[in-house]
């Protein structure tokens, strides 16, 4: 074999390598990439029905239900405009409070629940996500969607949520 010739297959074989070694990592990001939405645009249907993303906003006053028996909890998330219910087992942080800052990261149910699988409280009062202090910026100040502007809450059929 030339030189010239193992010259090129090393060239060649190198950006194969390269090439399958980008794609992997490019997957590995994807795969792990969440997204944070606000309660008015998941209202609006912009939110992934099929992938985990986050929720952030505010824990809504007396929304705050558990269940005695296990470690369920049920809250509301707030932006001030639309509100979307949320149900997590496990530990909460001990920040967490009705009226609070609250970041969750799950799965939105077919019945409009979020299931979450983890959730963030904020850890003082100056701090919030700057997706969520500006998602409820806009919704004082009726910047919303035009799909949310109008959009209704539709409680689930258990009416634990009101």
């Amino acid at each position: 074999m030339k030189p010239r010739t193992r010259r090129g297959l090393a060239i060649l074989a190198g950006v194969s390598a390269l090439g399958i070694a980008s794609a992997l990592v490019l997957n590995a990001f994807q795969s792990n990439l969440v997204f944070f939405f606000s309660p008015s645009q998941i209202v609006a249907n912009e939110a992934p029905r099929d992938r985990n993303f986050r929720i952030g906003g505010l824990v809504e006053e007396g929304s705050l239900k558990r269940d005695g028996q296990s470690l369920t909890v049920n809250f509301v998330v707030t932006d001030m405009a639309q509100r979307v219910p949320v149900s997590y087992t496990g530990m909460l942080p001990d920040l967490f409070k009705e009226g609070k800052g609250v970041v969750a990261q799950g799965k939105l149910g077919p019945d409009g629940v979020f299931r979450a699988e983890q959730v963030l409280a904020k850890h003082d009062e100056n701090y919030m996500p700057p997706e969520a202090a500006e998602a409820l910026e806009k919704a004082r100040h009726g910047q919303l969607p035009n799909a949310a502007k109008g959009a209704a809450y539709n409680a689930p059929a258990t009416g634990a949520y009101k």
